[in-house]
């Protein structure tokens, strides 16, 4: 089991340090340029993912910087205010027909940006949360064509308003559409970045022969990219491996989370209660989670699983097998399960437990819960796999326990259970850790200085 590591006294890793010595170089006299983020809508859900970009276009504005956040997809659903523009580009419905029908491609582009309206995107959003990476590979395949390939009006249609809008920089949501950083460089002589998401849990789940296709596009297309930036040192190294990335074109601008609205919580009377707080399926871990509770109570300890995320239709069954196993256990009122919560309500689930924790299967790029969950002083509780190990030996704010095993996981909570003093002492080390490191406003300015970096190393290699 391990033990906290002391905080690293400036809350960053050294790459992270490195680079922003390098950055603050950047001329501050230079004028102010105009960036544009594209962001890829969940259908219809919550994620890490939207979060993130959300959160970082709403404090660039707010600082006062000239950057506008262009949903793709579907709109972008947050729990903040969302600061995305009106317009979705790559529309779902529009990239689907484009996708499996020829006459629908030969029809005028006017005639068919009906399609791309918020409230039918809206409606199909449900549909499309159903649909599983490996049913997807022709049109990933198809969107990392770029101009070769059948979404070529989709990308004509978004370089048109690109144009219009005259950016100094684009930001690419996902490797997912690298294929369209050839087209924009051309089109708008400008630097395009492409931020990593964890793409690598969607793309190996695709079959082959598009699995392989779509990370050979990715190669090709990464040298058209002038940087790549990811939020963990674990992603950086994992993604120059996995996807043959450049190494020298990676960067790392950790996470940054709103953390004026966290207030300090006291510890919760009543039963020990672990939160879990993310979308309710099976890569997530939330079953888990429950086995490891089941096993505490049935050696007489009272604890309770109290969950809360996005619950999709084709998720239901796993949620509903959670429930029966409890039920069959003689524990149905040890587990309970919220649904889905908004920003005030997610402040108020994390005033209500322990810990948290979120044993996730995969290896995880991200964590934007952990560090929300640390910066209200709630101590977590991670697998010793992905980005967890660097949140929180950086953070000092948690637990790590061996991945896919209940009973370790069982032991760890026991753990907090019976120290009430190394739980205070975790959510106090991660909430200042959080709060002195991963803020908003921490993330804006580094990513600001990274953009103003490429945007004068392309301007001199011209």
């Amino acid at each position: 089991m391990d033990t906290p590591v002391s905080i690293v006294p400036v809350q960053m890793t050294d790459r992270v340090s490195n680079q922003l010595s390098a950055l603050s170089a950047t001329s501050a006299s230079s004028q102010e340029p105009r960036v544009v983020l594209l962001a890829a809508g969940a259908a219809g859900m919550y994620c890490g993912s939207c979060l993130r970009d959300n959160r970082l276009a709403a404090t660039l504005i707010k600082q006062g910087r000239d950057a506008m956040l262009i949903p793709l997809y579907t709109p972008l659903k947050t729990d903040e205010p969302n600061a995305s523009t009106g317009r979705v580009y790559y529309g779902g419905i529009s990239v689907y027909l484009d996708q499996v029908s020829r006459l629908f491609r030969r029809l005028p582009t006017w005639s068919t940006r009906i399609l791309d309206a918020r409230f039918l995107l809206r409606g199909i959003a449900g549909l499309a949360s159903r649909t599983r990476p490996d049913d997807l590979g022709p049109l990933t395949v198809a969107v990392l064509e770029g101009a070769h390939g059948p979404q070529r009006r989709e990308l004509d249609t978004l370089v048109n308003a690109l144009e219009e809008l005259r950016p100094d920089l684009i930001n690419l949501p996902n490797l997912m559409f690298v294929g369209v950083a050839e087209e924009l460089r051309r089109a708008l002589g400008v630097p395009v970045v492409c931020t990593l998401s964890g793409e690598d849990i969607f793309l190996d789940a695709i079959p082959d022969p598009h699995r392989t296709r779509a990370v050979e596009l990715i190669r090709q297309n990464a040298i058209h990219v002038n940087g790549f930036v990811a939020v963990t040192d674990y992603f950086a190294d994992h993604a120059v491996t996995h996807f043959g990335l450049p190494r020298d074109r990676m960067h790392v601008v950790p996470m940054g989370i709103h953390t004026d609205a966290f207030a300090h919580r006291p510890d919760p009377a009543g039963r020990f209660t672990v939160g879990y707080l993310a979308r309710v399926c099976g890569e997530k871990g939330l079953a888990l989670l429950v086995d490891a509770m089941i096993r505490l109570r049935d050696a007489g300890r009272d604890c309770a699983v109290r969950a809360a995320g996005y619950l999709s239709a084709a998720d239901r069954a796993y949620l509903n097998g959670i429930v029966k196993n409890c039920r069959r256990a003689g524990h149905a009122d040890a587990f309970s399960y919220v649904g889905e919560v908004s920003w005030a309500e997610k402040l108020a689930f994390l005033e209500t437990v322990h810990a948290l924790s979120v044993p996730t299967v995969y290896k995880e790029a991200k964590g934007f819960y952990i560090l929300e969950a640390m910066a209200a002083g709630v101590p977590v509780i991670q697998p010793r796999h992905g980005s967890f190990p660097e949140l929180i030996n950086a953070t000092g704010g948690g637990l790590l326990f061996e991945p896919g095993s209940a009973a370790e996981l069982a032991k760890a909570i026991a753990r907090l259970m019976d120290d009430a003093a190394l739980r205070t002492e975790l959510g106090t080390r991660g909430r200042k850790a959080v709060h002195g490191g991963f803020t908003e406003t921490h993330m804006a300015d580094r990513t600001w200085a990274l953009y103003k970096r490429m945007i004068e190393e392309h301007a001199r290699a011209q």
